[in-house]
C-alpha cells in the first residue's frame, strides 16, 4: 500500500488549540505541522497573543504557508495589564483582512491570577464586545472562574458562540456553555490517570459539541509525560483516542463528528493542510 492511501486511510483530526508561535517551536516549526499532517491532523487554530507583534507576525507567517491552520488573536487573561488603547482597531484590521477567524485566547485565571481579578474580567468584556461587532466567535480560557465567565457572557449579551478550550472546569459550566452555542474541547490532561473526574463530565457532553486540542507546547497526553516536554498536535491523536472510549464509539468517528463540529462554529470548508 503507497504512503498515499495510508494517510487517507487515516481519521482526519482537528487540532483546535496550538501555540505554534511559542519559542518552543523556533527550531522546526515547519516539521512539527509534517508530523501533523503525517498523524491525520487536518486542521489546526493557532491563537496570537495581541499585546506581542512577534506573536502575531509568526502565526499570520504560519497561516498563510499552510491552508490547515488558522489563526485566531486575543488578549490573554496573564497580559490583561498589558492592554492597549487600539486593541479594537487591531483586531478589527486582523478582521477585514480575514486573516482571524476568532478572537482569542481571551477569558479568566483566577488560579494564577497574573493580571488582578477585576482587570481580567473589564478586558474579558471588551474583547467580547469586540467579538460581537465583528461577528466572531471566541475561544475562551476558564480555569476556576467558570461562574464569572457565564455572568460575562450574560452581561454582555454575547450570542456569537466559540470555544471554552482545555476545559477542566465542572459539569454545571459545560451544561451553560453549550446553552451559549459553545463547543468543549478537551485537552491531554483528559488522559491523565487521576482526571477521572473531567472524563465523568465529558461523558455527559453530547458528541456534536466536543473538541479535542493539544494546547502545545504544553499538557503532553498521559503516554509521553516523562519521556517528552514539549506537546505538539500529533499528539491530539492520544486524546482523541481517549475521548472515543469515553463517548463509546470508534476513533474514525470520533474524529468525523469533532471535524464536523469545528467546522460548523467558523462556517467554512473543510480544508487540508498543505
Amino acid at each position: 500500500m503507497s504512503e498515499t492511501n495510508k494517510r487517507e486511510e487515516k481519521p482526519e483530526l482537528v487540532d483546535s488549540h496550538a501555540h505554534l508561535d511559542m519559542k518552543a517551536f523556533d527550531h522546526d516549526r515547519d516539521r512539527v505541522i509534517e508530523r501533523a499532517l503525517e498523524a491525520g491532523v487536518r486542521m489546526i487554530i493557532c491563537p496570537a497573543e495581541a499585546t506581542s507583534l512577534k506573536s502575531l507576525e509568526i502565526t499570520l507567517n504560519l497561516t498563510s504557508k499552510f491552508k490547515g491552520l488558522f489563526a485566531a488573536a486575543g488578549i490573554h487573561p496573564h497580559k490583561a495589564t498589558d492592554i492597549k488603547a487600539d486593541l479594537a482597531q487591531k483586531l478589527q484590521h486582523l478582521a477585514a483582512k480575514n486573516q482571524i477567524i476568532a478572537i482569542g485566547e481571551i477569558g479568566l485565571d483566577f488560579h494564577y491570577n497574573f493580571s488582578p481579578p477585576q482587570k481580567q474580567i473589564d478586558v474579558f468584556r471588551r474583547q467580547l464586545r469586540i467579538a460581537q461587532e465583528l461577528s466572531l466567535p471566541v475561544i475562551i480560557h476558564s480555569r476556576e472562574a467558570g461562574p464569572e465567565i457565564i455572568n460575562s457572557i450574560n452581561q454582555e449579551n454575547f450570542h456569537k458562540g466559540g470555544i471554552l478550550h482545555c476545559f477542566t472546569e465542572d459539569w454545571e459550566t459545560a451544561k451553560e456553555m453549550l446553552d451559549h452555542n459553545f463547543l468543549i474541547s478537551f485537552s491531554g490532561i483528559l488522559t491523565y490517570p487521576k482526571a477521572q473526574t473531567l472524563r465523568d463530565v465529558a461523558q455527559e457532553i453530547p458528541l456534536k459539541k466536543l473538541l479535542v486540542e493539544t494546547d502545545s507546547p504544553y499538557l503532553v497526553p498521559a503516554s509521553y509525560r516523562g519521556k517528552i516536554q514539549r506537546n505538539e498536535p500529533s499528539f491530539v491523536v492520544e486524546t482523541a483516542e481517549v475521548l472515543a472510549g469515553i463517548k463509546k464509539v470508534s476513533l474514525a468517528d470520533l474524529s468525523a463528528a469533532t471535524t464536523e463540529n469545528f467546522i460548523s462554529i467558523f462556517r467554512f470548508e473543510k480544508k487540508n493542510i498543505r
